[in-house]
């Protein structure tokens, strides 16, 4: 059975950092990229940031270069993608999501397989 648990998120003033969590069991996102997506509310999901199964290299979202770090581990039961989050903004918030990804071309990352967990609240006042 597969399940992905988000987990790390909270509330945190502006200028602060979070690092969220995203357990995968099952292995089934073992030979992809992974990546982090927020759905701020009254918004569509938007994507965050992917890292390659390697986990070699990043690729983020134009507004979170510089302060976000997306980073994994394959370990030998379970996938782990982590998100850390510095410089915090209030326009971070939102609800942080994990999945499988794919490139699908010029830099666009879109999510594969279906699964989702239930996400992770991250809320950042001014």
């Amino acid at each position: 059975q597969v399940q992905v648990v988000e987990s790390g998120g909270g509330l945190v003033q502006a200028g602060g950092s979070l690092r969220l969590s995203c357990v995968v069991s099952g292995r089934i996102f073992s030979g992809y990229a992974m990546g982090w997506f927020r759905q701020a509310r009254g918004q569509e999901r938007k994507f965050v940031a992917a890292i390659r199964l390697s986990g070699d290299q990043g690729y983020y979202e134009d507004s979170v270069k510089g302060r976000f770090t997306i980073s994994r581990d394959n370990a030998k039961n379970t996938d782990t993608v982590y998100l850390q989050m510095n410089s915090l903004k209030p326009e971070d918030t939102a609800v942080y999501y994990c999945s499988a990804v794919v490139n699908t071309g010029r830099g666009t990352w879109t999510p594969a397989l279906g699964y989702w967990g239930q996400g992770t609240q991250v809320t950042v006042s001014s």
